[in-house]
């Protein structure tokens, strides 16, 4: 009876078959950075141009089916001061298409001698990419 044969990879294919799943691991990764940086960024635009009730720039940083919705949001705050205080934002997860970013902060509105509170941290921004861009799609 025979023994069969083992097949073995010499070490100079043993190494590179290493070193470019390594590379591709380091590659994914930071691609996944990457999004995630830019989801953050996006949201952090829309919500200081929510706070500097500036539409142009909250359109442009929102996906074509939010834009509605983001003129919405911006009409809540017509007629009073509104500014952003102690924004922090970070990306926490995925929902299908979506990456999930989470803020903490809030948007205070100022009515007559009153201010009044609306935090960030109530429910996630979904963001996606759209044309190119990451663009806040939702909330």
């Amino acid at each position: 009876m025979s023994t069969p044969k083992t097949f073995s990879f010499s070490p100079f294919l043993r190494f590179s078959f290493y070193f470019l799943s390594f590379s591709l691991l380091f590659l994914l990764a930071a691609c996944s950075t990457d999004m995630n940086d830019a989801a953050v960024t996006a949201v952090e635009t829309y919500v200081q141009a929510l706070g500097d009730k500036n539409a142009d720039q909250m359109i442009a940083t929102s996906c074509a089916a939010w834009e509605e919705s983001a003129q919405l949001e911006l009409d809540a705050f017509v007629g009073v001061e509104t500014r952003v205080e102690n924004m922090a934002c970070q990306a926490t997860g995925t929902e299908g298409v979506y990456t999930l970013v989470t803020c903490t902060g809030e948007i205070v509105a100022t009515y007559g001698a009153e201010d009044r509170n609306f935090p960030l941290d109530t429910t996630p921004f979904k963001v996606k990419e759209e044309d190119g861009e990451m663009r806040v799609c939702g909330r």
